[in-house]
């Protein structure tokens, strides 16, 4: 019997049936769509025929300033760091350091791209655009700068959003033009797919080259029929210098048209001397024109004929010192006084 049942195959067991829910309705059954939805951002959308969203271009800019910026420079900052999504920010650099420390910065940073604000004298401020470490860089001073908060433009953009770059046909022309075209390209572009950025197009930023100056607009694109308004900021690039290195190095192209603010303070002070000088020159001449205009007529010696001299008077002297006459305060005791004396004399008389 023992051999049997070890011969005999084990009976495979029944298995327990699932425990079902109850009946719900049939539109339960099926689930809604949820009308809203958050996309994922776009760098981590998997690689698909349909969407292919892989960042990869790690082009990072790191945007701070030297001590001694006044508070438009400090808001013109924070206007590309809102507008920039690439962008890393710094705390402020010492003056007495070297510029070729920022190199080390951006390496802690992470970033290959500087924009550096440095300000001296409290009054001008130039700006640093750099590919670190190896180079170029270029120097420039800013003027004319006009900040977000100044403007109140009507026009609005994403943020976030990706600009378009417009460029005037002169950066094509000379070739330090077209160094810093490109140099343009990789610090205000924003790369593609990048997580803090958005998949939308909505603003142009344009370089415009007039009067041998870099002039910096932003632009809104209104959908409706593709015009521009002006959003801001706005400023002026006078170029100084273009360097091989970054923040230094054997220069490459210096400007002919570029004058310091130094000097162009200087002038005007010697414009204004100038003027004050010519003022007095002016009021010397008219004075010596007056003086010379008087003509000394000679003495005509027939005029002293009609002269007659004055009758001589005899000289008087007094030997009796004459009387002292009271002092009177008062002008009518002073009349009184004189009708008394004349009563006398009128009485003596008599």
């Amino acid at each position: 019997a023992v051999a049997k049942r070890k011969s005999e195959a084990p009976a495979a067991r029944p298995k327990k049936r699932a425990k079902r829910a109850p009946s719900a309705p049939e539109a339960a059954a099926d689930p809604v769509p949820e009308e809203y939805s958050i996309p994922p951002p776009v760098s981590q959308v998997p690689p698909s025929p349909a969407a292919r969203g892989k960042w990869k271009n790690k082009e990072r800019v790191l945007i701070f300033s030297s001590r001694g910026i006044n508070f438009r420079t400090r808001h013109l900052m924070q206007d590309l760091r809102t507008l920039m999504p690439h962008s890393k920010a710094d705390t402020k650099m010492d003056r007495k350091d070297q510029l070729f420390v920022i190199n080390e910065v951006c390496e802690m940073k992470n970033c290959n791209k500087c924009i550096f604000f440095e300000a001296k004298k409290k009054q001008d401020l130039y700006m640093w655009l750099s590919n670190t470490p190896q180079g170029p860089s270029a120097k420039f001073l800013v003027q004319n700068v006009h900040t977000l908060a100044e403007l109140k433009m009507t026009g609005n953009c994403l943020r976030g959003s990706r600009p378009l770059l417009s460029f005037d046909p002169t950066f094509d022309k000379e070739p330090h033009y077209a160094l810093l075209k490109e140099l343009f390209i990789q610090i205000f572009s924003t790369p593609q797919y990048h997580p803090k950025s958005q998949p939308f197009v909505d603003h142009v930023f344009t370089f415009t080259v007039t009067d041998e100056r870099i002039w910096f607009r932003n632009y809104q694109i209104i959908e409706e029929d593709a015009s521009l308004v002006e959003i801001g900021p706005r400023f002026v690039l006078n170029l100084i210098k273009i360097f091989q290195g970054s923040f230094g190095g054997p220069t490459l192209y210096e400007n002919p048209h570029y004058q310091s603010p130094n000097m162009h303070r200087r002038l005007i002070r010697l414009s204004v001397a100038a003027k004050f000088r010519e003022k007095q020159q002016v009021k010397e001449v008219q004075k010596i024109k007056k003086e010379g205009s008087k003509v000394l007529i000679e003495e005509d010696p027939t005029e002293v004929v009609f002269e007659t001299p004055a009758e001589e008077k005899p000289v008087e002297i007094q030997l009796v010192k004459p009387e002292s006459k009271p002092i009177v305060k008062d002008k009518k005791k002073l009349r009184k006084i004189q009708r008394k004396k004349q009563k006398k004399l009128l009485r003596t008389e008599a």
